[in-house]
């Protein structure tokens, strides 16, 4: 009965030892075992793992790419422009031993990443000009960050892998001067392109006043060409219609005159013997 006590009691004590012996990696984590506060051991490999109880500590450290958003910081530009600068980075823990010595906590390795990033920013930032940061050279000063930053966090068992600008603005006391500046630049603009456009309508218009000038001078033309046609082949044709009976076209012709001289009441006084009313006789 002793015996089997004793050896339920040992059974337990091994049970509790292996319990707080055994710990498991997961594949998002790495650790770090420590010995009476000194680490002794990596285990960057996911599974289950050994330590010695009691005696031997693990520490975890997350292995995923990690998000730091830094607050807002002022910066100098090589024009004398203050511009408010919103940065965020992305980086890991790649050599937790370094990570451990140095910083110990994700806490002061964001701490240790606000002072590296802002001071690579400040350098490459304060040698460009505002318009080339705003429109031109941001792609180039990001990589430049990311790759200086990354060598300066290399000693922490950091990687950065990039570094971004959210926002670039200008401060509160200057957006109103740059702003009333900016409109008088939109307004120049405007006024250039308004007085390009009007000397380009001038022109169209000129032209469309040619092009209708020369259309209506060839119509006119082609009309007087026409009615011209026109007359020379009536006259033609009376005057073959005459030539087939002359008395007769000129009792036609002496019809007509007497219709409209005589068309209206009025007194007429003619000589009766005239030419006009030979055929009256």
């Amino acid at each position: 009965m002793k015996f089997a006590k004793f050896g339920l009691i040992i059974l337990v004590a091994v049970a509790i030892f292996i319990y707080n012996g055994l710990f498991i990696v997961d594949q998002t984590q790495q650790a770090m075992i420590l010995q009476l506060g000194k680490p002794i051991k990596v285990v960057k490999e996911p599974g289950l793992n050994f330590k010695i109880p009691f005696l031997q500590q693990v520490s975890f450290f997350d292995r995923r790419l990690l998000h730091y958003d830094a607050a807002p910081a002022e910066i100098i530009t090589s024009d004398k422009k203050n511009l408010v600068i919103d940065n965020y980075s992305k980086w890991r823990i790649v050599d937790p031993l370094k990570f451990f010595q140095s910083v110990r906590t994700e806490a002061g390795a964001q701490s240790r990443l606000d002072d590296i990033i802002y001071s690579q920013l400040r350098v490459e930032l304060g040698r460009e000009t505002l318009v080339d940061i705003v429109s031109k050279v941001r792609e180039e000063i990001m990589h430049k960050v990311t790759v200086q930053s990354n060598e300066a966090a290399e000693a922490y068992g950091i990687e950065v892998i990039d570094v971004r600008i959210k926002a670039a603005d200008l401060p509160r006391e200057n957006e109103k001067h740059v702003f009333t500046r900016m409109q008088a630049e939109r307004q120049r603009q405007a006024k250039r392109y308004r007085s390009e456009g009007e000397e380009e309508a001038i022109k169209t218009r000129s032209q469309a006043d040619k092009e209708r000038t020369i259309i209506l001078s060839e119509a006119y033309k082609k009309s007087e060409q026409i009615k011209g046609e026109g007359e020379q082949a009536a006259i033609k044709i009376s005057a073959d219609a005459y030539g087939q009976d002359p008395d007769f076209y000129e009792f036609y012709r002496s019809l007509q005159a007497y219709g409209k001289s005589l068309a209206k009441r009025a007194t007429v006084v003619m000589d009766r013997d005239g030419e006009f009313l030979r055929h009256f006789k």
